[in-house]
């Protein structure tokens, strides 16, 4: 009997460790993608990259390959990872794709970037937050400059709101977050949530999920403001290398995204607990939530 226990806690370690390597070569290929889609860059700045590269490959194996958590939220929760990898992957990747339509006039990048572009002018209307990015701009910017990041910011929102339905889709199709398995533990999934201190637990899970989806809302709005401050405060606002366009536009359309996934999660299982609770009579212990 011992025996076979040690087997299978060794097949779940060498699973657990296959799965963290393998997340780790995703967010290298993650990383790198925009130094080796955008045309011009040093080789300093590649350097950087990799640098940056294997800091977040060891940073995700050491939390897939432990057994506990350590910041990484919803780890046990599938799919909701894997739809914002998915997104955060495919605004880099299309946003570098469209970064080299002025030297590869191809098929797939003249195509998304008209896709960009008409998004872009679709929703860059005044007060809109696309019309809040393009105004990151100064004014004597040269035009295409201008059209380039329209189509960044048309592309990434588009990106944020298909994933966001996704979610939202997953969450209709599927008895998330009891996605093929039989429990969710709090605990392993919000490591940063502590469910035994500051009062009733879906009290504040609902309280959580208001302010996360109200800072997702304000979010693409801010952020724009922030960089014209934070520029002025400098005194100047140097023409920005590409690729910080490309991760700055993806940060400024991922980050509200995935506020409102987590939102919309965090709602969930408050909504979960409860209805455990009312079922039982008593309330979930230990941040241990189970379902028939």
């Amino acid at each position: 009997m011992n025996r076979t226990v040690r087997i299978a806690e060794e097949e779940a370690l060498v699973k657990r460790l296959i799965g963290a390597i393998v997340r780790a070569c995703l967010i290298v290929m993650l990383i790198a993608t925009p130094s080796i889609l955008v045309p011009g860059v040093s080789q300093e700045g590649g350097q950087i990259v990799a640098i940056l590269a294997l800091a977040g490959a060891a940073l995700t194996t050491f939390e897939y390959a432990s057994t506990y958590p350590s910041i990484v939220e919803f780890r046990d929760a599938r799919p909701f990872n894997r739809i914002r990898f998915l997104s955060l992957f495919a605004s880099i990747l299309c946003l570098s794709i469209i970064a080299r339509s002025p030297i590869d006039p191809s098929l797939p990048v003249e195509f998304l970037t008209a896709i960009g572009i008409l998004v872009g002018q679709a929703i860059d209307f005044p007060y809109s937050p696309v019309r809040a990015v393009v105004s990151l701009l100064p004014p004597d910017a040269p035009f295409a400059d201008l059209v380039q990041l329209r189509a960044f910011a048309g592309m990434s929102y588009l990106i944020s709101l298909v994933s966001v339905a996704i979610f939202l889709i997953a969450l209709r199709l599927t008895n998330w977050p009891f996605y093929r398995q039989s429990s969710f533990n709090v605990w392993v999934n919000l490591p940063t949530f502590d469910p035994t201190s500051g009062g009733d637990i879906v009290r504040r899970l609902k309280r959580d999920a208001r302010w996360n989806i109200a800072l997702g809302f304000l979010l693409p709005f801010l952020t724009p403001f922030l960089v014209l401050e934070t520029a002025a405060l400098f005194d100047t606002f140097e023409v920005i290398e590409l690729q910080t366009m490309i991760w700055t536009v993806t940060a400024w359309a991922f980050l509200p995204a995935s506020l409102f996934m987590r939102g919309i999660a965090m709602q969930r299982i408050a909504v979960m607990i409860s209805d455990e609770r009312k079922r039982n009579g008593t309330p979930a212990r230990n941040g241990q939530l189970v379902t028939a």
